[in-house]
């Protein structure tokens, strides 16, 4: 494997957090790895009591518990010392434009810390991995067909072109289990259209992913001040809810999907 030519310390990190919520939640692991331009390492790994609860769901992702962090240090008693072992490092990791460096950011600044990125390079692994190895038909034929799509956007040329990509896939990937990003087992693909329709719509209750289905197969709401909650105990808890849904700008199956458990929540009482 190459090194890398530094001329200042490139620090990769990965952070944990509470949730996604850039303003609102909190880390409870950060981990890095400083690389030096002579190739030397130093590894600063460390969980945070991040002096908020951490939701179950969160938990269940990347399995630190609130019992894990209670005895550990907050963001501003490390703040300090973590500042000075970043000072003239550029920083590097995956996804860490949108998610890690803004949460980082959002963290030193709570303290009262200056944490200038202006100054700093920012390498993103995952936006590298996103503009070599694009997500299109095109992509996805010359890399399962080996053949160019020519006269891509026109209808036919794709429907022919996902039809050979499908009957690729399932050439190369017979049998193989398929695990989502959380590394839960969501199928198999096998020669089978009810195997493949397991893979490509696992979870889903409506078709723009407003509600999905827990691990017990129970419907979910997916965004909002509701996410992860059943729907059953939304529309019973808050029935005004059900009325926002449909007056608002939702689409029509969602409505209908919204509808159809309500009602059945309905029968269920008598």
């Amino acid at each position: 494997m190459i090194n890398l030519k530094l001329k200042n310390p490139l620090v990769f990190f990965d952070l944990e957090t509470t949730g996604v919520n850039v303003t609102k939640d909190r880390i409870v692991e950060l981990s890095f790895i400083k690389v030096l331009p002579s190739q030397e390492r130093e590894v600063y790994t460390q969980r945070i009591n991040p002096q908020v609860p951490i939701p179950a769901e969160t938990s269940l992702i990347h399995g630190i518990y609130d019992e894990d962090v209670k005895d550990a240090p907050t963001f501003k008693e490390i703040a300090r010392n973590l500042h000075k072992f970043l000072e003239g490092c550029d920083l590097a990791g995956f996804n860490i434009i949108k998610f890690d460096v803004p949460i980082l950011v959002e963290a030193f600044l709570r303290e009262n810390i200056e944490f200038d990125i202006s100054r700093r390079k920012l390498v993103d692994a995952q936006k590298i991995f996103h503009l070599m190895e694009k997500r299109t038909l095109s992509a996805a034929y010359q890399f399962y067909c080996n053949k160019t799509l020519e006269n891509a956007h026109s209808a036919e040329a794709d429907t022919k072109a996902t039809l050979e990509v499908l009957l690729a896939q399932v050439e190369k990937y017979d049998e193989k289990m398929v695990t989502d990003l959380q590394g839960n087992e969501v199928g198999v693909i096998r020669n089978d259209v009810e195997a493949l329709h397991q893979v490509s719509t696992t979870k889903m209750v409506d078709l723009a992913g407003r509600m999905t289905f827990n691990e017990e197969g129970v419907e979910i709401i997916n965004f909002g001040k509701h996410k992860n909650k059943t729907v059953e105990y939304v529309l019973a808890s808050e029935p005004a809810f059900y009325d926002w849904v449909m007056k608002g700008d939702f689409p029509l199956d969602t409505k209908r999907k919204l509808t159809e458990i309500k009602l059945r929540s309905l029968k269920s009482r008598f």
